[in-house]
This record gives structure tokens, sequence and C-alpha cells, in this order.
């Protein structure tokens, strides 16, 4: 029961419809196309070209998408909308210049951006309004501005220093000379026009004609690789796949497969499912075990995950008892273990958003730059800020996820979905880069170990073991965050949240759709 004498906000209720997005303007925007006869794949798109505008510093449409789609009674489907490689691009070639890392701030961290083939191709199989009304609101809202709230407008100014290096972003991101305060209006009119050819055009007005050439010469103009025939392939590039999935506490829970780290949540969650996890459990046994958990799991997606059209993955081996009894079996209870150092960059900016209209049908969807502001280029000629993708590569020969033509690199960005009997139950994410895997499954141990509603369990005080520390959220409480260290964890506490999330639990026996929006960010979650 929600205790109305504490700040917080109870799980939303209604009857028909649902969406949930981490910006207000998103989820009104998203209610709006549901409310009109749209469907929850009209619904998702219509936010997320909203969120496109409205949050610059985290998703735009020069990024990626991945989708998990529910029809009622039918097969879940998984959409991969992320970028591939140049196909000039390899990892020899890169060295051969001096490198040993793909950079953020550079032409060769940016993978051709899959976001709107992935929303076009969603669309086109599974929407239900023409594909230029879900675009409306966010067009004018570019056009004619946009209020700045308070979550976007702190991380817009945290990126400030390196939007200051780059003349496009600048004029763009940086009006006046700073970021934009809470409060001011923002508007992006290169963007409007951008968003009113894609709605009239398709995916064709972004990956071919003017705008393809202008990215293409702008990217070329600092030394990237890419061609327009990268940007033409790309218009079909976005496809689906079979999810992949783990029976956890007697709930099937789904994720898009590799090259996406929907994989390392459902480790995680296999390794945990031999301990007792129940609402007796003290907090900091709760969190070491989630660490340690973690720690296992993202040592395997680093050294496993890729495009699998490059190098499989053995999803199956990783998933089963098996395995999981062996990674269990390294993990002491009393003390931290060794800590898994990544290799990846560190990436935190995205905006997950769900989905359930009157039919019944779910959308999980995830659209993203990478880092704050992606690579901070922004074209110019277009004004489409591109993403920073490409920076997950490696370049070393051998590693599965070496820089190749053509190639998907690991991605972070994962929608989530739970199903029980045949039927999907809950559309679900967490937002926070390399966190998304570990945050799956501490949401849904709070949610299926604990009891905790879905705001309860999205509110819950976070920690994340990320290279070599534990990163923990001050709510933890001292005694809590006193007995980890005491048990050899390198604690660092976080000067701002792990991530946000979202989620929309379909109680068909009662009628009734609940939902959560993380408190963490300025969102809500709507329905009617």
């Amino acid at each position: 029961m929600h205790d109305f004498f504490r700040p917080g906000r109870p799980q939303a209720m209604a009857r028909d419809a649902m969406i949930a997005t981490s910006h207000p303007l998103a989820t009104a925007a998203g209610l709006e196309i549901l409310a009109g006869g749209g469907n929850a794949v009209d619904a998702a798109i219509a936010a997320c070209a909203v969120q496109c505008v409205v949050e610059p510093a985290m998703t735009g449409i020069g990024g990626d998408c991945f989708a998990l789609y529910a029809p009622r009674g039918g097969k879940v489907v998984a959409l991969n909308g992320s970028g591939r490689s140049p196909a000039a691009a390899t990892a020899a070639r890169l060295r051969d210049l001096g490198l040993t890392e793909v950079p953020r701030i550079s032409p060769h961290g940016v993978t051709v951006p899959g976001a709107v083939a992935g929303w076009t191709r969603l669309h086109r199989d599974h929407g239900r309004l023409p594909f230029a009304r879900l675009l409306e609101r966010a067009i004018g809202y570019a056009r004619e501005g946009y209020p700045v709230t308070q979550r976007v407008a702190q991380d817009w100014a945290n990126e400030a220093p390196l939007l200051a290096e780059q003349p496009g972003s600048r004029a763009v991101f940086l009006p006046e000379g700073e970021a934009p305060r809470a409060g001011a209006s923002h508007r992006q009119p290169l963007l409007a026009a951008r968003l009113a050819e894609i709605a009239a055009g398709g995916a064709e007005a972004f990956y071919t004609g003017e705008t393809a050439r202008n990215l293409v010469a702008f990217l070329q103009s600092l030394g990237g690789l890419h061609s327009e025939e990268d940007f033409a392939t790309a218009c079909d590039g976005a496809d689906y796949a079979e999810p992949i999935g783990l029976a956890y506490r007697g709930w099937e829970v789904l994720e898009c497969p590799p090259n996406g780290q929907g994989l390392a949540a459902l480790m995680i969650l296999s390794v945990l499912q031999g301990f007792d996890l129940g609402p007796e459990l003290d907090l900091a046994e709760r969190v070491h075990l989630h660490a340690e958990a973690t720690k296992l799991a993202y040592h395997h997606r680093d050294a496993l995950l890729c495009d699998p059209a490059f190098a499989p993955t053995p999803v199956a081996e990783l998933l089963s008892e098996e395995t999981a009894a062996i990674l269990r079996g390294r993990i002491d209870r009393a003390r931290a273990g060794r800590p898994a150092l990544w290799n990846e960059p560190e990436h935190r900016d995205t905006v997950y958003l769900c989905a359930v209209d009157r039919e019944g049908n779910a959308v999980s969807f995830i659209n993203s730059l990478f880092h704050g502001f992606g690579s901070t280029l922004t074209d110019p000629a277009s004004g489409i800020l591109l993403h920073s993708r490409g920076t997950s590569f490696r370049l070393e020969d051998g590693h599965p996820n070496v820089l190749a033509p053509r190639k998907r690199p690991l991605h972070t960005i994962i929608p989530g979905l739970l199903r029980r009997d045949g039927e999907t139950v809950m559309p679900f994410g967490v937002m926070g880069g390399h966190y998304q895997s570990a945050g799956h499954a501490w949401f849904l141990s709070n949610l299926l170990d604990r009891g905790l509603d879905l705001q309860e369990a999205l509110a819950e005080p976070r920690a994340f073991a990320f290279n070599g520390k534990l990163e923990v959220e001050p709510p933890l409480g001292e005694a809590v965050i006193a007995e980890l260290a005491r048990r050899g964890h390198a604690i660092v506490e976080r000067p701002t949240p792990l991530g946000g999330g979202q989620a929309i639990w379909i109680d068909r026996a009662a009628g009734v759709l609940r939902a959560g929006s993380d408190h963490r960010k300025d969102g809500m979650a709507l329905g009617f």
C-alpha cells in the first residue's frame, strides 16, 4: 500500500490503454495517439519522436532503436534497429591512424543511424494510423519550441563543455552560449524540417537524397569512411529476430538477442535464481548477491557478445542451469569477489518507453544516442545530431566485437518483456547504459521476489558493480553502504541517479492496467 505521507508517486492505473515514458510531453503525445485510434506501436513511435526533440541529450533520429512487440494472442517479435559500420571501416584501417580504440568525438564513432529505419519498419508491419500523423507533435515542438524540464536541463548542462567544442552543436544546443535552464524554451527548426521530410517520405527521406548527402559530406569532412551507399543500404536495414528468454520464478522474461546485452540480464537472473531473495532478505545481502552476479554476467558479455552475423553467441549454453550453477558457486556470500574490469566505454544516455493499447497489444521500445548528445557532432546542413555507438567496437583482431565492414557493435539498450502462460504481462525497461542489464534484474527481483508494486520496484535505491567499483545511490543508507564496504566492495557514491525506467502491468483478470515511471526522470505514466 502506498504511503501518502511520504514523498513519491503511487503507480498509475487505467482501464483501456496506457503509456509510460521518461518525459511528460512524450507521454502526452503517445496518449493522444492511443485516444485517437492508434495502437501501441503508433503511440510508441509518436512518443519517441517527441523525445528525440525534447530530450536531446538522450536520444535523436541520429541514433538507434530496439523493440519487443507483443500482439495480443500473437508471437512476440524483436526488432533490431541498430545501425552498421561503413563498408570501408576496418580495425586495421583505424589502427593505421594510430588509434587503439574508437573515439567518441570522431566520425569513426558514428555507425549509420538505425532508428528511422526501425521506426518505419515497425510501423509498416504493425502500425495503424498514417505515419505522418505520428510525427506531428514532434515536428511542432521542434519548430515552435518546447519547455526544458528539470532533469533534461541537468543532463544538458553536464555536456555543455563538449557541445561548445563543436560548431554545429554549439549553434543548436547552446543558444546564447550556454545550456538552456529548466523552464526555458528551445527550438530546433532544422530538425523540424527533417522530421517533416521523414513524415512525408519515410525512411528514404533520411537515408537517400539531400539529407543523406549532407550527412555523408559532413562525416567525410571530418575523416569519416561513410558513403552514400552505406546510408542507402541502411534504408531497409532494420530486421526482426527471435527473442531470447529465461524462466524466472515461474515467469518468462524475454529480451532481444545479441548484438544487444539482454543476454547479460538473463544471466544475472539465472544466477540469482539459486538464492532465496524473498522479502525477509537483508538489503545489504541482496545488493551483494546482485553485484556479484552482475560481475560474472558482464565478464561473459564483454568477452562474447557481438553482431550474430559475424560470430554466434552461445546463448543456450550461457543460460543453462549448468552454467548458472558454476557461476553461482563462484560467489562468496561474505566477501566481494575479484572485480571483472570492463573495456567498454561508459555510456548512460537513452530513453525507454512502453505502451499497451485497447486490444491488449504491447510494445517495449528503446531509442538512444549512446553518450550524452552522442558524438556531439551535429551536421550544420541537416541539423541532425549523430550518435556514438561505434565506440563499442574493439580494434583487437580476433575479438568477436572487432570493427569490420557493415557490422553492428555490441549494444547496451535493451527493451524487456514479461510473460506467463503464453500471455504478455508486462513490457518494461531500465535506462542507464551499462546498468541496463543489471537494472532489469534488480527491478524484476524487487517485483517478483519482494512483491513490490511497479512504482515501488522502480523507486528502490540502486547499486551497480562497475569497473572494479560498487556504485551506490545514497538512499541505500549509511548502514547498508558500510556493510557492503566491510565485505570488500570498493564503494563510490553516485553523483547522479542510476538510470530510469518504465513498466506497465496488464491485469487481464481485473481489467486494469497498472504502470510505473521512474522518479529519476521527468516522465510519467498515463492512461484512460
